[in-house]
Parts: C-alpha cells; structure tokens; sequence
C-alpha cells in the first residue's frame, strides 16, 4: 500500500490486509478518506469480508470512503452484494505524485 497525500494505493496482491490496515488508519482520519482500486481487477470472499469491515468501521466513525479507478467487474461484485451503495465512487485514479497527472 502506498500513501499518496491523501489517497492510498491497494494492490490487489495484498488486498486483505492492506484493507485491514486501512481500518486502522480511520483512527487517524478527520473525515474522509479515498482508496485508488486501479490495480484491483477482482475480488475474493476476503476481500469482500475485508470491504464490510472497513465500511462498518468508517461508517461508526464518521468517514467517508471513496474507491477510484475500480474495475467494472469489482463494481458489479460491490452492487449485488449491497456494497456499492456504502462508498462514494470516482473514476480518475490517484495521483502518481502531489500535483502530477490524475488531478484535475
């Protein structure tokens, strides 16, 4: 997981535990926070489990979860599962570096 500025990198290798480290960032997070899905082309049971926790979790504090760059496919996954509706969504991904590409 890479922190850009605000934004945090999953890679898809180590989605799990990158999600679950994410949770525990929340702590530390005033009021939102965004997730750069751009690597992740599928999702696996854990990976969903990892998803409901961190939605759960950010939901008790407070903050709010955007997910960019996902995957059409993982988006399905999200929406019939009834997780789409507990993140916000934005297409462009990350920044690869404070003011380089990606930002508007």
């Amino acid at each position: 997981m890479e922190l850009t500025g605000s934004w945090l990198r999953i890679d898809e290798e180590h989605i799990d535990q990158e999600l679950r480290d994410t949770a525990a960032r929340l702590d530390r997070t005033e009021n939102e926070m965004a997730l750069d899905f751009s690597s992740v082309r599928r999702i696996d049971p854990g990976s969903v489990r990892a998803l409901e926790e961190l939605a759960t979790l950010a939901d008790e504090k407070g903050v709010k979860v955007a997910l960019s760059g996902v995957n059409v496919d993982v988006y399905k996954v999200l929406k019939l599962l009834k997780l789409a509706s507990r993140f916000s969504f934005a297409n462009q991904p990350a920044p690869s570096s404070p003011g380089g590409a990606g930002k508007p």
